[in-house]
């Protein structure tokens, strides 16, 4: 009787759990069975191993063959545990040492041919290892750049079955023939998920994916809404902007992103860690260093929004925008069922989803950008009368973004339709991308600093009771926003999503804390009523 015993990681969502596969061989009929709560994919390993390991020189051993994954309450998916039942098989069969086996974590699909194919999820399976105490990891060559990004794990990239079974056994390792320069990598066929490319607005790009020509400048007039995008950028506010089409409101949302910072070490690791279970990593750039841009289509369902799916839940656009931007272009077009599930992950920063296979939880701290036409034509305005629709219509339509969601919008702006002075007109830009980028750094700086040794990094997050407790506004800077809830302009929660905003607005302007300008320059920003202060932040354009 052979018995070996190796290891490999489970998903549940983007969290691991590592797995303990096991190969025990006894006397009889030949037979070859997986327990341990497989799911199809994995059931279908035993004939790719099977192969795999005769294409690759090993006999396979005519013995009643068992082999467990344990713990066996937790359900298993993918082809990842490939490798780690192969080598328990041979470790079993007494072709490599038990006992070598033990201590190491494998990670990887096989071919029928022996090949190592790269899975889904690298990262945060690695990361699983790491955390349970594993120190060498066994992946595919073409994925052993995003496993060593975890710091103190070993990582052996293999290309396929033979050469891990010389490593193994201390024999000369094969040299495995390389494709010719130029065409495609076969072992990355089938990795990204279907429809999920860069055409669809679902992919893990940020600034990074923009043209170099794209610039804040290039938006003519709009000055309440560049402010607002700064603000938005500088302490992470959802942003709310609305006006005709044509106006801008699409051109300031794709110009978002290249004004936020560059991504740190723990926000990168949790952003590549989502991508990577969705199959969304850039190829040859392991690490996603920039925040995400998602823009999912109006017709995407409450599932493609908050993630979900058949079996185990897949991550949706709140989590693939991640520490990035979700932007909803034509959010009145999406349906009220998708836009309200977004409620809570607006207000928690993670998604929960629970489904009969198990409960996944996925992070979801974004920043969300919305954009609206004011009614069906999009021509309904304060100014103009050229709009044609009944206002039961424009009533209709400004109703399908509920009240519970846009109180969660620390900003609202109107974009106003352009005048041909403006559009026309050979005067000064307004500030570039890079120079409004370095006011959001520095209001950063500000901000991190402040907040050092609390969990929040923006102002966007701290809760409101701290903003009461612990940092003040000045004396008698709020008393304008008290007035306003007093008359129920602003709600409890709106009033505290003002002092955000103001916090923001004084880290902007450089000032120590919010004064009664920062406090109305917010007001302004939140409920579009002029203020008598004008909404700008840093120079004037």
């Amino acid at each position: 009787m052979g018995f070996a015993r190796t290891c490999s990681v489970a998903l549940v969502g983007v969290e691991g759990v590592v797995v303990e596969v096991q190969a025990d061989l006894e006397p009889g009929v030949a037979a070859f069975t997986l327990v341990g709560l497989p799911d199809k994919s994995l059931t279908e390993s035993r004939d790719r191993v099977r192969a795999a390991v005769v294409n690759s020189g090993g006999a396979w051993p005519q013995k009643k063959l068992t082999v467990g994954l344990s713990p066996a309450s937790v359900p298993k998916a993918g082809s990842g545990f490939d490798l780690a039942v192969a080598s328990a098989v041979l470790g079993a069969s007494e072709r490599i040492d038990p006992g070598v086996l033990a201590d190491i974590v494998m990670i990887g699909e096989l071919g029928l041919d022996g090949r190592v194919r790269p899975v889904r999820g690298i990262l945060p399976a690695v990361l699983a290892a790491a955390d349970a105490g594993y120190e060498q990891v066994v992946v595919p060559e073409c994925a052993a750049a995003e496993a060593s990004l975890v710091p103190g794990v070993s990582v052996l990239g293999v290309r396929s079955l033979r050469q891990l079974i010389a490593v193994l056994t201390d024999e000369p390792v094969p040299e495995e023939e390389q494709d010719a320069p130029g065409r495609p990598d076969p072992l990355l066929a089938g990795l990204r998920a279907p429809g999920t490319g860069e055409t669809t607005g679902m992919h893990g790009l940020g600034a990074a994916q923009h043209e170099p020509g794209h610039d804040l400048a290039d938006v003519v007039g709009q000055r309440a809404a560049r402010t607002a995008v700064e603000v938005a950028a500088a302490g992470g506010h959802h942003l709310l902007l609305e006006g005709p089409p044509g106006a801008g409101k699409t051109m300031l949302a794709e110009r978002l992103p290249a004004v936020l910072p560059r991504l740190g070490r723990q926000e990168s690791l949790e952003v590549t860690a989502v991508h990577s279970v969705a199959g969304l990593l850039p190829v040859g750039k392991p690490l996603i260093d920039v925040p995400p841009y998602c823009a999912p289509h109006h017709s995407a369902t409450m599932q493609a929004l908050v993630g979900g799916g058949p079996g185990i839940a897949r991550p949706g656009a709140v989590s693939l925008s991640h520490r990035g931007i979700l932007f909803l272009d034509e959010a009145p077009e999406f349906s009220g069922r998708a836009l309200d599930a977004l409620r809570q992950p607006l207000e928690s920063g993670h998604v929960v989803i629970a489904r009969s296979a198990g409960v996944v939880r996925f992070p979801a701290r974004f920043l969300m950008v919305l954009a609206a036409n004011p009614c069906p034509c999009g021509r309904f305005s304060r100014r103009d009368a050229l709009c044609e629709c009944p206002p039961s219509a424009i009533r209709r339509y400004q109703a399908r973004l509920s009240g519970p969601l846009l109180d969660r919008v620390d900003l609202r702006v109107e974009v106003d339709p352009l005048t041909r002075a403006e559009l026309t007109g050979r005067g000064a830009r307004g500030e570039s991308t890079a120079t409004v980028a370095d006011r959001v750094r520095e209001a950063r700086a500000r901000t991190a600093a402040r907040l050092a040794g609390t969990p929040w990094r923006v102002n966007g997050e701290v809760p409101g009771r701290e903003l009461r407790r612990r940092w003040y506004a000045a004396s008698g800077a709020t008393e304008e926003a008290e007035r306003q809830l007093e008359r129920g302009v602003l709600t409890a929660r709106g009033l505290d999503r003002v002092l955000r905003v103001a916090w923001t607005v004084a880290d902007l302007a450089g000032h120590d804390r919010p004064d009664a300008t920062d406090v109305a320059v917010a007001l302004q920003l939140r409920t579009g009523i002029p203020q008598g202060v004008p909404a700008v932040v840093g120079a004037p354009v």
